[in-house]
């Protein structure tokens, strides 16, 4: 699968120069069971580069995606990550697998509980799991070096903004119609000025919360 991600990375012009794969990153989607983060009669099409259900009316993100966002947020080994979306708990344990510290949220709490008694049962102890409205993210953690949001809203939450780190990155899919969507990529400088780069099409399940994702 990590073969097929690094051929394919070229097609997306994110304007990271070079388009191979952080070493880092590599390593995490070799080591982390994609199938255990899928319902049982799908583990045979758990690396099939698509999206797959995961129940509630939600998926659990193509390899491909998921391999290119944590590559853009450019996570170090002491980062402290924020993800917005908890989902099936698979992108959560690719962040764990390459950063210090883990705070996920999930808006629904049936998903929550699984992904948390899934990496809990893995060994994942670098991970906080909660529920909530990921829009409006987690203030008394704050600031994060990266944020990684996983569901797509009408625009940048002005919370995640605020908790962005200086010298931070943020992934987040921004558009209401799965088929105008794009991908946005957030850096915040040293001073604390913030920079958008539109990068490419994608399809993301709708971000649901109280605060709607409205800027």
């Amino acid at each position: 699968m990590v073969e097929v991600i690094e051929r394919e990375v070229g097609w997306f012009g994110t304007g990271e120069g070079d388009h191979r794969l952080d070493p880092r990153v590599v390593d995490a989607l070799a080591k982390v069971r994609r199938e255990a983060f899928v319902p049982p009669d799908l583990a045979a099409h758990a690396y099939d580069n698509r999206p797959l259900p995961i129940g509630h009316g939600q998926t659990i993100s193509q390899p491909l995606i998921v391999a290119v966002m944590t590559h853009l947020l450019r996570l170090g080994p002491t980062a402290r990550v924020l993800e917005v979306g908890t989902g099936s708990g698979y992108q959560t344990a690719i962040l764990a697998e390459i950063t210090k510290e883990v705070v996920t949220i999930e808006v629904v709490e049936d998903l929550a509980a699984t992904a948390e008694a899934k990496l809990r049962g893995l060994g994942y102890d670098n991970v906080e799991c909660r529920v909530g409205d990921g829009a409006a993210g987690c203030p008394e953690r704050a600031p994060f070096d990266g944020i990684m949001v996983t569901a797509a809203a009408p625009s940048i939450p002005q919370p995640l903004i605020e908790q962005l780190a200086p010298g931070g990155r943020m992934v987040i899919p921004l558009g209401r119609d799965p088929l105008s969507q794009e991908l946005l990529l957030v850096e915040k400088d040293t001073q604390g000025a913030v920079h958008e780069r539109h990068l490419f099409p994608v399809a993301f399940v709708p971000l649901t919360g109280a605060r709607g994702g409205e800027r």
